[in-house]
């Protein structure tokens, strides 16, 4: 347990950046990957699906097709009986041989390396253009999903009220060079240390820290 002491904004930053690189020096990818594109399909299925499963279903796919010209020699359908585990099948197919088609018509089969690119293309919005642009690019970005608006909101780093005034909020809290590893570190500490389900705020330790330091 800390001692109890009243926190200003910037410590209270400074806490939780602490405590999160003590406990994840080094936060893995969740999702498997080998290059851009395989990142962009493997983020384009973890919609509304657990990386878990998502980790499940891309070998599967991507030994058939993992670069855009293998992938348009498939149909939707094809891809779509591959991917159907991953839930949303019928969409995320459509999207996947499309963007693979405007791939190799736009830019020579690469994924481009800009936001307004990668959200123009089916079924890439702006959290999965934050996600390859940070993860495969290393430039800085804070891609919000359901764990680290959660956790912004619980540490009162954002109200809670939209994905995107939580990501504008994190970004004006949280140094520029720590956001592509802070989104990964958030993540995993999401995941075990402050569930939206079966929450036990004892076992929550920055948030409790947090938490004890308002009341004070």
């Amino acid at each position: 347990m800390w001692p109890i002491v009243k926190m200003t904004k910037r410590e209270k930053v400074r806490f939780i950046l602490e405590k999160l690189e003590e406990l994840y020096p080094d936060p893995p990818v969740p999702l498997h990957h080998k290059d851009p594109y395989t990142l962009l399909i493997a983020v384009i299925l973890s919609a509304q699906c657990t990386d878990a499963r998502v980790n499940q279903i891309t070998p599967l796919l991507f030994a058939k097709a993992d670069n855009p010209y293998d992938m348009i020699k498939l149909t939707e359908e094809e891809i779509r009986e591959i991917i159907k585990p991953v839930g949303l099948s019928p969409m995320k197919a459509h999207g996947i041989y499309h963007l693979s088609h405007i791939l190799i018509d736009k830019y020579n089969g690469e994924v481009p390396k800009s936001f307004e690119a990668l959200e123009a293309l089916p079924s890439v919005g702006h959290k999965t253009a934050s996600v390859v642009m940070s993860t495969a690019f290393g430039v800085p970005a804070f891609p919000v999903d359901t764990h680290i608006h959660r956790m912004l909101s619980r540490w009162g780093i954002s109200d809670g009220t939209t994905v995107t005034k939580s990501e504008n909020d994190a970004k004006k809290a949280f140094p520029k060079s720590k956001w592509n590893k802070l989104h990964l570190q958030i993540i995993y500490y999401a995941r075990e240390y402050s569930p939206a389900r079966g929450w036990d705020i004892t076992r929550d330790i920055i948030t409790q820290a947090l938490m004890a330091s308002k009341k004070k």
